[in-house]
């Protein structure tokens, strides 16, 4: 199914679609405001194994997990003050945090990462949407790995139909994703280390600490 969806006017049946074609294991196609995503269920090994297949991801990068919000977030990972601090000032938004996996996440098969778990919020009533009906969703970028976000409707159903279940489109005068992937902080010790610099410079993360990037603040 490929649906042009606007998110003034969120098409309910492209969305329940959606979250049926999760819950069964298949694949959909959606955006964030950062770039076009590609989902599956996280707790679903077929599902994710597919994901990367149809990525072409080699498993050394570690999906991420996208959750509706912070409180659904924290049952994923394990927030220190750092990635709580980080949470309230740019959640929901382009920040993707590494934390250590809940006893919840654990068992998931996102690739050779298995004690960790990169989170976002994402800022887009789309995707929000999608994850209110489907829950926490294993997504990457819509496009083959090491290739640039796919950003057009043809791009995008050329590069996965027949692949996923379901493509989630954005009408042209609604504008595109900014194309900008999120700023991914690694959590997990009392440093924290910014692993990829995105729409949030590291500037702005250390002023939000309160300390020179590299630290955590107390």
């Amino acid at each position: 199914m490929i649906a042009e969806i606007d998110p003034a006017r969120i098409d309910e049946r492209a969305l329940r679609a959606a979250a049926r074609a999760l819950e069964a294991g298949q694949l959909v196609v959606f955006p964030t405001e950062t770039v076009y995503g590609i989902g599956a269920r996280p707790d679903l090994p077929a599902a994710t194994t597919a994901l990367f297949e149809v990525k072409s991801r080699p498993s050394s990068l570690s999906l991420p997990v996208l959750a509706n919000d912070a409180s659904s977030a924290w049952e994923l990972g394990v927030p220190d003050h750092s990635a709580k601090r980080l949470a309230e000032a740019f959640w929901p938004g382009p920040l993707t945090i590494v934390m250590p996996r809940t006893d919840r996440t654990i068992p998931w098969m996102l690739g050779d990462q298995t004690a960790t778990i990169a989170v976002r919020v994402p800022d887009h009533a789309i995707s929000q949407a999608l994850l209110d009906r489907a829950g926490p969703l294993a997504a990457t970028s819509a496009n083959p790995s090491g290739d640039p976000p796919l950003e057009h409707a043809k791009d995008l159903v050329a590069a996965f139909a027949g692949r996923a279940a379901v493509i989630l489109v954005l009408p042209e005068d609604a504008g595109y994703p900014s194309g900008t992937p999120s700023t991914v902080v690694d959590c997990t010790s009392p440093a924290i280390r910014v692993l990829r610099t995105g729409a949030i410079g590291e500037d702005l993360l250390r002023r939000t600490l309160g300390g020179p990037a590299g630290s955590q603040t107390q």
